[in-house]
């Protein structure tokens, strides 16, 4: 690890801390003395995403993030219980291979945010299942009471 203020080489470790999928070290240069962090991330292998049309992609985290965060705008959610959601969504992806359908990811989604919120839920199924009528959201909408 260089330091940024000078560039030396040997450091050393003052303090760890694990977050989930972070590691966070605070560290001491030995030339300068001075101190700064560093971020230590696992590398998580890529999938790819198979769409709709047949369209292959590279499974994008923050694509599906956005997507969650605009359904659960608003909404009494944290965002710690927002990010669980997605981490045990990329998770169960992760598991199914090196290729998945949008349509599962779209399916997890929908499942884990049915267990979070409902109206969240809805928001995302509308545009996940391209809701054109407001006899669809009826539907889903008396779908979920009668459940």
């Amino acid at each position: 690890m260089l330091c940024p203020y000078c560039l030396n080489s040997e450091t050393k470790v003052i303090d760890k801390r694990d977050n989930e999928s972070l590691t966070k070290r605070r560290r001491e240069c030995l030339k300068c003395s001075k101190r700064f962090n560093t971020l230590e991330a696992v590398e998580r292998p890529e999938f790819r995403v198979i769409k709709k049309d047949g369209r292959r992609e590279n499974f994008d985290y923050e694509k599906l993030k956005r997507g969650v965060l605009k359904a659960c705008e608003k909404r009494p959610i944290s965002s710690e219980k927002i990010d669980k959601m997605l981490a045990r969504t990329e998770e169960r992806l992760r598991k199914r291979g090196k290729e998945v359908k949008s349509t599962l990811i779209g399916d997890i989604v929908a499942s884990e945010l049915k267990k979070i919120d409902k109206v969240a839920y809805i928001r995302f199924a509308s545009v996940y299942r391209e809701f054109r009528e407001l006899d669809d959201f009826k539907k889903e909408i008396t779908f979920l009471v009668n459940r």
